[in-house]
């Protein structure tokens, strides 16, 4: 028996400021108390049977197909980057280092970040910091004992400020003649790889408090990267909608209010940015994480094998219009439906249960839905035990069977079998998308209709030290694409260089 909250006028009038219903509103309850299904997992993606892998002549091919969709006019290409989330978790292990009892670096990460210091991108930043702040550089400090000011002077506030600050405006890169950003080498991934017509259009999510900074360090390399690369640049930012946003619970299942009373409100996750993504008027669009960047040297395997995954887009986005134009004029015989559904079985990887059964007419409408949904070919890498997103066969609401990408949190623990298949599973997907958002005639898909609501899930958290349940909406590229036709191709691992705290900057592949 579902509960039936009694809101308030306070909650009404919060309500209607971000835009949530009060019909959205109870449903966000009810998931509290009936909670997700579990999704039904039929395999793992391999080679073997979704997985494409490419190389030779048939990339270089690919890359080709790109380069002559990019180069025609009227196609607008899109480089999309959520860039939001605080860069916090990067320093976690230097946060319990100040925390800590000792004075001196202990620990294996704090040895390697003080032993390896001028190596880092910000190291000269830094060193000014500790002049500023502490009347003494960085070397003297750590000379006298003082490591806990030196790292200080690179998280607090009133010196570099890195623990508040966004993973995008960090100094990731040195160069001979500057240091770059996250920010910056996106903006030169974008003219590699992302323009069209000499423009590059680049999004950037970010969040409120950080909006400024973003604006102020985009109105200063802008003009840069655009002489360097002989592109117009243009760069958009948007932050997460307030109507994406989810009421917290109490462990029993009702709002978690403030001493105040009022309503607590939790930003929905990555995948509120559907809505960020359904915004935008382009017709492809990349998808990647702000720290997944190398420097230049390194940047040639990312562009060729992005211009790869992208041309597999446009030639298979191709193909399916030309049928989606057919089965439109309803003239289609027996024949050619089987040829479409062929290529929905083994281009697609989307399986449609007794199709064989079918009359022509049900058949064409079944496959006029299937094929005529927004588009992804997601690059996946081997499993080299990095946390994130596997690729998986799943059965759909319908039966059907269709490829997808999904977290830990969608399987059922108690299923051992799926716990297997996602324990065994040969890739995961490092966020390396290229998105087709508009249909065969041209016109955008709204893309908030083929997210599947049941593939949220619900989080423990606290609050000023009292537990809550927080509702998080389905992913942005597992539940809230759920219903997209889906490409997998293998990429090598060299395109996935994450930083995911700030000894990882220590890798050869972020060093000069």
């Amino acid at each position: 028996m579902i509960q039936q909250i009694k809101w308030t006028d306070g909650d009404l009038k919060k309500f209607q400021q971000r835009e949530i219903s009060v019909k959205k509103a109870d449903a966000q309850m009810e998931c509290f108390e009936k909670g997700f299904p579990w999704l039904r997992i039929k395999s793992a993606a391999s080679v073997e049977n979704v997985i494409e892998q490419v190389g030779g002549a048939d990339a270089d091919y690919l890359v080709e197909q790109w380069n002559l969709y990019k180069g025609a006019e009227g196609h607008k290409i899109t480089k999309f980057v959520p860039a939001s989330g605080a860069a916090s978790r990067m320093f976690k292990d230097l946060f319990a280092f100040l925390d800590s009892e000792s004075d001196e670096p202990t620990t294996p990460f704090e040895q390697t970040f003080f032993s390896r210091i001028h190596d880092f991108a910000f190291f000269d930043a830094l060193d000014d910091a500790c002049l500023l702040c502490k009347g003494m550089g960085a070397d003297t400090l750590m000379a006298e004992g003082r490591y806990k000011d030196v790292v200080a002077c690179l998280l607090d506030a009133d010196g570099l400020g890195y623990g508040q600050l966004p993973k995008g405006l960090l100094q990731f890169h040195a160069y001979e003649d500057c240091v770059r950003t996250p920010l910056e080498e996106h903006l030169t991934e974008a003219a590699l790889y992302a323009s069209s017509q000499g423009r590059a259009d680049v999004h950037f999510t970010v969040s409120p408090e950080h909006k400024e900074l973003f604006l102020d360090l985009i109105e200063r390399k802008v003009p840069e990267y655009m002489e360097r690369h002989k592109v117009q640049i243009s760069v958009s930012l948007s932050e997460q909608k307030p109507s994406t946003d989810t009421i917290a619970a109490t462990p029993d299942g009702q709002p978690f209010r403030l001493d105040n009373g009022e309503i607590l409100f939790r930003p929905g996750g990555h995948g509120a940015l559907i809505e960020n993504l359904n915004d935008l008027e382009s017709d492809i669009v990349f998808i990647k994480n702000i720290d997944n960047v190398v420097p230049d040297r390194l940047k040639a395997d990312t562009v060729y094998w992005k211009q790869v995954i992208a041309g597999r887009l446009v030639s298979v986005q191709q193909q399916t219009f030309q049928y989606l134009e057919k089965l439109e004029k309803g003239e289609c015989e027996r024949a050619e439906l089987e040829e479409i559904n062929s290529f929905m079985r083994n281009t697609l990887k989307t399986e449609v249960p007794d199709t064989d059964e079918m009359t022509d007419k049900e058949l064409a409408a079944v496959l006029l839905k299937k094929l005529n949904r927004p588009m992804r070919v997601c690059g996946v890498v081997r499993n080299q035990g990095e946390p994130g997103g596997g690729p998986f066969l799943v059965y759909g609401h319908d039966l059907s069977i269709q490829p997808q990408i999904l977290e830990s949190s969608q399987i059922n623990p108690k299923d051992e079998e799926a716990k297997r298949m996602f324990a065994e599973g040969t890739h995961f997907n490092p966020v390396d998308l290229v998105c087709g958002i508009r249909d065969y005639k041209g016109r955008p898909f709204d893309l908030r209709k083929f997210v599947d609501p049941t593939t949220g899930f619900i989080s423990h958290k606290s609050k000023d030290g009292r537990e809550l349940l927080a509702l998080e909406l389905p992913g942005l590229w597992n539940g809230a694409m759920s219903d997209w036709n889906t490409l997998m191709v293998e990429v090598p691992i060299e395109t996935f260089n994450p930083v995911k705290t700030v000894n990882d900057l220590l890798r050869p592949q972020h060093q000069p």
